[in-house]
């Protein structure tokens, strides 16, 4: 979950290095550094906090070098700290190494060292990893590029590593194993990065290192090498991503940018596969494992965090249109339970990054048991995009709020279109329940543009009465309660206030106890078939004191007479409402996290990338 660049050019490395880790700071910002081959040597400049302190910390110093690479942290083994911070030293100072992942055998990695001689001046597995690479070049007199292959032959776990050798004063060297890395190709310049975003300004043409491959980078040479010492030719790949993607463009924040920006992004998720007016879907993702998905026992959803949200609300409707059985599971439990799995099941793998570490070992497992891989990612290029049978993109583009938005919204529309299309085939669903739909899912883009028009003030206002809350309970029915869930997710991850999700008949059996006048209760509560039951359920709720706040249909009188503020969303098919209702408990979220004086674009201890598990 850490961010790396890496630069070696013409031009001074320094600027370009921390330019790149401002732009990947939302992938970790515990600590920050650089590391430069001067010449001198190797210097290494680091600092706990953000990218603002280490530059803070390397003003006055030594930064003359046209080579570098860099490093924002997301702790795991180790307390943020100076010292903890990469890149890191080997021990005679020869080598210095920047690590994203974990090595999972490195207490044993370091014992060996330590009684070989060797000290340790961190907490972190990174620099056991570093000093072993050193143990193998010194002890078997081969070059850096020979013992990092041998080195990684041994190491367990995930990571992408950049490493500079003092005697290398033109290399970078780099490999990677589960986490993600992209260089980037210049006019006798190349570019590193966890992402392509430090690089969009230099250059569009980026190749998209693999598992198990190994990079000996230099100005104006790139070779690529597996395990075994082979050469590889390098698939260069065309970015189709422009720099003000990734930049706020006069928000205040990434994630309110990222909110505004939902009836662009749905829209693209939909553009060229929806046709509203002929009433048609062209998915050719699906149309490649058509036979599959038409004589599947059941599809498997795997994701984690708000894409297994997504995936909730998916296995509700894909049951009701296609009447296939649906199983949604975390990734991180799912890939050590040992599922029973045949060649009969279709795995959906849904995740914003495409290299979310859980969900790739889950889809890993799944496929050597003989399932079908459905991958749907944002993010061209991915570790998951490249493991699956057949997929999707979500065209969302860039997100840097670590908190999902626009995402979210964009892989729904996306499952839509995938729901329809195999109930379309299958003859599962009416003529006239597929034209309502379709119709329907074709108005969301101006739906939501709609939302963020005429309720934007009126969800500050009621963000502003329940700032100082210690906790919030959302509720919802049906189609709508994965979106609760998504709700109090939200909340959470931006205003560190308590927040659960429960389906709101669940409510009197536990959380209700919780009730009183403090607590502000959410409704989800758009006109659906559950309507009268809901409209119950806010009755309890009133009955004890608690404060309501709904997500309502336009002229729904009934609920908006019996709460205390509500946010209302244009009337659609109660399977669309869910894409539309979200909207408004992203935009609450945001503004409390903004009244309590947050950071909400960067939410402590996390990242908006898990390649880790």
């Amino acid at each position: 979950m850490c961010g790396i660049v890496g630069y070696v050019g013409s031009n001074l490395a320094y600027p370009i290095l921390i330019d790149g880790l401002k732009k990947l700071e939302y992938r970790g910002y515990d600590s920050a550094g650089i590391a430069l081959h001067t010449g001198d040597g190797l210097a290494i400049y680091k600092k706990e906090g953000k990218v603002a302190a280490l530059e803070s910390f390397a003003e006055g110093q030594n930064l003359l070098s046209t080579i570098g690479i860099g490093h924002t942290r997301w702790a795991t083994h180790g307390e943020p700290s100076d010292r903890n911070a990469h890149p890191h030293y080997s021990n005679s100072g020869n080598i210095a190494m920047i690590h994203n992942g974990i090595i999972e055998n490195y207490a044993q990695l370091k014992s060996e060292l330590q009684q070989k001689g060797y000290t340790f001046k961190s907490d972190t597995d990174s620099e056991v990893l570093l000093n072993f690479i050193e143990d193998i070049k010194v002890n078997n007199d081969c070059s850096l590029e020979e013992a990092v292959r041998i080195a990684l032959k041994r190491v367990v776990g995930a990571y992408v590593i950049l490493l500079l050798d003092k005697d290398l004063p033109d290399t970078i060297i780099a490999a990677r194993k589960g986490s993600p890395l992209v260089i980037g190709i210049g006019e006798n310049a190349h570019y590193l990065g966890s992402d392509a975003s430090p690089m969009l300004a230099y250059t569009k043409e980026v190749v998209y290192i693999n598992d198990y491959e190994l990079a000996i980078v230099k100005a104006d040479e790139l070779i690529l090498k597996n395990i075994g010492n082979e050469r590889i030719t390098p698939f260069v790949q065309k970015l189709d991503l422009e720099l003000a993607a990734i930049e706020k463009n006069g928000f205040d924040h990434f994630m309110l940018k990222e909110i505004f920006e939902q009836p662009q992004t749905i829209f693209d998720s939909l553009r060229g596969r929806l046709d509203g007016v002929q009433q048609t879907i062209t998915l050719s993702g699906v149309d490649k494992i058509a036979d599959k998905l038409m004589a599947a026992n059941r599809i498997i959803i795997v994701a984690c965090g708000t894409s297994w949200h997504a995936g909730l609300l998916t296995e509700y409707v894909i049951e009701e249109l296609c009447r296939i059985n649906v199983e949604v599971e975390y990734a991180s439990e799912f890939r050590y339970r040992n599922p029973i799995i045949t060649d009969k099941d279709v795995i959906i793998a849904i995740s914003q990054s495409g290299e979310t570490a859980d969900t790739l070992v889950a889809i890993e497992t799944a496929k050597k048991q003989g399932a079908t891989i459905f991958g749907l990612v944002n993010v061209v290029g991915s570790s998951i995009a490249r493991l699956s049978d057949a997929g999707a993109y979500t065209h969302a583009g860039p997100e840097i709020g670590v908190a999902s938005t626009k995402a979210f919204t964009a892989q729904l529309a996306v499952l839509y279109l995938i729901a329809l299309k195999v109930a379309k085939v299958k003859n599962t669903i009416t003529d006239d329940l597929y034209s309502v739909l379709v119709t329907d899912l074709a108005k969301v883009p101006e739906h939501v543009q709609q939302i963020l028009e005429t309720q934007d003030q009126n969800i500050r206002e009621i963000a502003a009465k329940y700032t100082d809350a210690r906790d919030f309970l959302y509720l919802g029915r049906g189609y709508n309660f994965p979106i609760a869930l998504e709700g109090a997710l939200k909340l959470k991850e931006i205003s560190y206030i308590h927040a659960e999700g429960y389906p709101a008949a669940e409510m009197k059996h536990g959380p209700i106890a919780l009730v009183d006048e403090h607590l502000p209760v959410v409704f989800v509560a758009t006109k659906d078939s559950y309507h009268e039951k809901i409209v119950s359920n806010i009755q309890e709720i009133k009955a004890r004191k608690g404060k309501v706040v709904a997500v309502v249909s336009e002229g729904d009188n009934t609920v908006t007479s019996l709460t205390d503020d509500v946010m209302v969303v244009p009337l659609v098919h109660e399977i669309i409402a869910p894409i539309l209702s979200v909207v408004p408990l992203q935009l609450l979220s945001y503004y409390i996290g903004v009244n309590r004086g947050l950071d909400v674009d960067k939410p402590r201890n996390l990242a908006k990338s898990v390649t880790v598990e």
